[in-house]
């Protein structure tokens, strides 16, 4: 996994922060979702590696309970955990015991559960009136 989320950096678009993040995502009936980092001028504009592969495999009909992992990459010696956006994506699609693997641009990774990472989550419970 290390590998092609080392390859995936390459395709990151980040002109503007020079920080570079790849995701891999894994789903329970084994296909497979990419994401970089693409940013913009317009910062509000900016989708994070995780959200890509999230939403490339929610337009492909997957929904919550069907992930397995993700792999998250940042070209950086230092493994950084994802932003809270991302974390609540997580805490639509993903089961409490989903895996989330962080790594440095090393291969360090550091493995941490959904509920580890989203534990007091804003969900359709907090709709509820």
């Amino acid at each position: 996994m290390k590998d092609k989320l080392l390859e995936l950096l390459n395709k990151s678009y980040a002109p503007y922060s020079n920080f570079r993040v790849s995701a891999i995502l894994e789903t329970i009936d084994g296909n497979v979702y990419t994401g970089v980092n693409i940013e913009n001028s317009s910062y509000g504009a900016t989708v994070c590696a995780e959200r890509v592969a999230i939403f490339k495999a929610v337009s492909d009909g997957y929904r919550k309970g069907d992930f397995k992992k993700l792999h998250v990459m940042v070209d950086s010696p230092k493994i950084s955990s994802c932003c809270f956006m991302c974390r609540q994506v997580f805490s639509e699609f993903f089961n409490n015991d989903t895996e989330i693997i962080l790594y440095n641009n090393q291969g360090e990774n550091k493995t941490y559960t959904k509920n580890e990472l989203c534990p007091l989550p804003f969900d359709s419970e907090d709709l509820s009136v």
